[in-house]
């Protein structure tokens, strides 16, 4: 223990003072062996024991720390301890500091009851560790000034530990027993004597009698009917060493009756005197609560039978589908898991069959949904017939059933129940006089091994259906991985598109349209296309169909239209007018409430800008909102354009419902003119129809210099098309315009001689 004015350790262990008791350099080489054999025994006693030796020697001025000392504390065994009092004191814990000060002042003058002290150090990992610091004066000077005091230090953190340990569960067992009124006895066989706590004897209503003579009286207060019983089960269970566990009446004594319940275990203690522990506690409640839930478990069980049948019913209510008797999706994810452990622990393979009714909305929607929920019950009375015993078949939702099957994993059975499924739902079903026909498709996963995922097969399952419907229905498709790697790849593209609308990527071309006798520009289409990273420039048939599901077609829609309107404001700066830009607008932005709102914000000019609407757009049925913003686009100078005309089911009626400007015939119509009169007649029947309603009417797909002659010849107004050109980028449009390339060889020919029939046919008319 370092003390003030310390100052480095000697390098003999024991000091001068233990040199001279020794007779070092005084007596015989045997006195040497032997005092060199006796430290040595000293040494590794003090090293086994744990014991941290130091020495403090004032006449010397010298302080000794063993390695255990060190080690305990943290220290390396060949580290010098400075033996600084003040620094040493800091580690000391701050609640032990005073104590520790005084402690060592009364050690060090020699006061026998601080021999031994405990107190809290710091330890080199920041821990507290206990240290038992043992210390005495073995010399001093004339005056009696004590000069060497020798002692130990034991870490005794351990100890501590477990005495708390132990007062905390003896807190803990007195506040149990406390809480729970439990009275606590200890009889020792040999004396025949029996000690009660104060709970105890509160029990059995004992009062001003020793809790050593407690026990005698015990006997006495058994209930008479209980007394021989009880006492036989004591002497048995004393001359067996058994434990004991009963319960009895006993008479209190105030002369009340109460219920007891004794517990009690025979041991041997240390010194190997037979004893018994014990504990009583009072249970008349308890009883009388036993008894009288006995008498409502009676009476309650009687009606749990009752019960049993209906929680039955619920639970198959829970499970099971209403309209078809079922298992629903509940009961089918709680059975993926069965199903899979069966197969993984038998090596079998399972098939799931994701089945989907084909036309069945049809059904509904003709007959009602009566006949619907009709051909449901059908369906599943199918299923039901169509799988072995084993295999389960659940409805998961509409007209979406689901069949689970265990199989080998090269049985051929699935094929068979798939083409059994179909074949059976193929066949009419007679319902009040009609023949409802219907069909199904279905996807199929099959897997096996320690890795099968019911679960994802039932994705798999699904994916399989997809195509399935994808592939013309009323089939079946089993799923592969390619099919997982086609929708992993439209997710990734469906991020890309994301992050292309951030990056603006989306950047507009433009094909010119000409009018088809002078071949003059009359306007351009504006055409979306994605300037991929990767990719380069991609088309909409690359990216359409994603950005549909991402509902962002009318996002992009709205960016092409300002990117539009700049570039056209540009052509005008550069001395290149063009009359008018056409630009394409989605069903979804056409219902945009608010469409109106941003197409105001744009400022566009009245007259420069035309939304061309596919002809589905142009029906009969189209809702509020759609014919709420064909309004306010005429409002705004805005023009309507009817694009793929005559591939769609726009009426007569639509039409002048709708009063296009133009009209832009479908460039399928288009393409067989050289070859097909009957296509002739065609595109020359919806020439005349624009014309007697006044819309104008654009030809697209025109790609040779025949197609550009017959659409002349048939009158129409506008062509557009790679023979006259292509779909080029902004900067390229006032070029390309100033070189007029298109007029050049054949057309230029052509055009001459228009030029000149009309002139003839004017001087005629003259």
């Amino acid at each position: 223990m370092p003390v003030k004015k310390a100052h480095p350790e000697a390098d003999d262990p024991h000091g001068d003072a233990a040199a001279a008791e020794a007779g070092v350099g005084n007596g015989t080489a045997a006195d040497d062996s032997d005092l060199a054999e006796r430290e040595s025994r000293w040494n590794y006693a003090l090293v086994g024991s744990s014991l941290g030796v130091w020495d403090h020697n004032y006449r010397l001025d010298r302080k000794y720390y063993s390695e255990t000392w060190k080690t305990m504390r943290g220290m390396a065994p060949d580290e010098e301890a400075a033996g600084d009092y003040d620094a040493w004191l800091q580690l000391v814990h701050p609640d032990d500091r005073d104590f520790v000060v005084h402690a060592i002042d009364r050690q060090n003058a020699g006061d026998p009851d601080y021999q031994i002290f405990e107190y809290r150090e710091r330890h080199r990992d920041g821990r507290w560790i206990w240290i038992e610091c043992r210390g005495a004066c073995v010399e001093w000077d004339e005056a009696g000034v004590p000069t060497r005091i020798v002692g130990t230090d034991t870490d005794i953190t351990a100890r501590k530990q477990a005495e708390e340990t132990l007062s905390r569960l003896s807190r803990r067992l007195d506040l149990a027993l406390d809480i729970s009124r439990i009275g606590v006895f200890e009889a020792d066989i040999e004396e025949n004597m029996v000690e009660w706590d104060e709970r105890l004897m509160a029990i059995y209503g004992l009062k001003g009698i020793s809790r050593r003579n407690a026990g005698e009286i015990w006997a006495k207060s058994l209930h008479p009917d209980d007394r021989e019983r009880v006492l036989g089960l004591v002497d048995r269970s004393v001359a067996s060493g058994s434990n004991f566990q009963q319960e009895y009446r006993i008479i209190r004594g105030d002369g009340t009756e109460r219920i007891i319940r004794a517990s009690s275990a025979y041991f041997i203690d240390g010194n190997g005197r037979r004893k018994v522990v014990g504990a009583n506690w009072d249970v008349t409640e308890e009883v009388a609560l036993r008894n009288e839930l006995q008498r409502a478990k009676d009476l309650a069980e009687a009606r749990n039978r009752e019960l049993e049948a209906a929680k039955a019913s619920i639970e198959h209510l829970a499970l099971h589908d209403y309209l078809t008797g079922l298992p629903n999706r509940r009961y089918l994810d709680k059975m993926l898991d069965e199903r899979s452990v069966e197969c993984r622990a038998k090596g079998l393979a399972l098939a799931i069959l994701h089945i989907d009714l084909d036309r069945f909305k049809q059904i509904n929607d003709t007959l009602g949904h009566r006949a619907g929920d009709a051909m449901l019950r059908h369906v599943a009375g199918v299923l039901r017939n169509s799988v072995r015993a084993a295999d389960f078949v659940a409805r998961i939702g509409g007209d979406e059933f689901v069949i689970l099957c265990a199989v080998d994993a090269a049985s051929k059975k699935v094929v068979g129940l798939a083409e059994r499924v179909i074949r059976e739902l193929r066949k009419p079903v007679r319902y009040e006089g009609h023949d409802c026909r219907f069909g199904a498709s279905v996807g199929i996963a099959v897997d096996s091994g320690p890795e099968l995922d019911a679960k994802q097969m039932l994705l798999d399952a699904d994916i399989a259906l997809y195509r399935a419907k994808g592939l013309g229905r009323n089939r079946f498709e089993f799923f592969s991985a390619s099919d997982r790697r086609d929708i992993v790849s439209a997710k990734q593209l469906a991020d890309e598109i994301l992050i292309g609308l951030e990056r603006n990527e989306f950047v507009p071309f433009y094909q010119l349209q000409f009018d088809a006798r002078t071949l003059d520009v009359t306007g351009v289409e504006t055409l979306a296309r994605w300037q991929h990273p990767a990719h380069g420039l991609l088309t909409p048939d690359r990216f359409l169909d994603i950005a549909e599901d991402l509902d962002v077609v009318s996002t992009i829609d709205a960016l092409i239209l300002e990117k539009a309107l700049a570039d056209r404001k540009a052509w005008l700066a550069d001395g290149l007018p063009v009359p008018k830009i056409s630009v394409n607008v989605s069903a979804r932005r056409l219902a945009d409430p608010d469409l109106g709102k941003k197409l105001r914000a744009l400022k566009i000019p009245p007259g420069t800008i035309s939304f061309e609407l596919l002809e589905s757009i142009s029906l009969d049925d189209c809702d509020e909102a759609v014919t709420a913003n064909l309004k306010k686009l005429r409002k705004l100078g805005i023009d309507i354009q009817i694009d793929d005309f005559g591939t769609g089911h726009a009426s007569i009626v639509s039409l002048l419902r709708l009063s296009p400007k133009t009209l832009k015939i479908d460039k399928e119509l288009i393409r067989m003119l050289p070859q097909s009169a009957e296509q002739r007649k065609l595109v020359g029947s919806i020439i005349d129809i624009g014309r007697s309603l006044d819309i104008l009417v654009i030809a697209e797909g025109v790609e040779t210099a025949d197609h550009i002659r017959i659409l002349e010849e048939l009158d129409c107004d506008m062509l557009q098309g790679y023979a006259l050109a292509r779909p080029i980028p902004a900067m390229q449009i006032p070029s390309f315009i100033r070189a007029g390339s298109w007029r050049h060889g054949e057309n230029a020919a052509r055009i001459a001689r228009a030029e000149l029939r009309r002139a003839l046919t004017g001087r005629a008319a003259k």
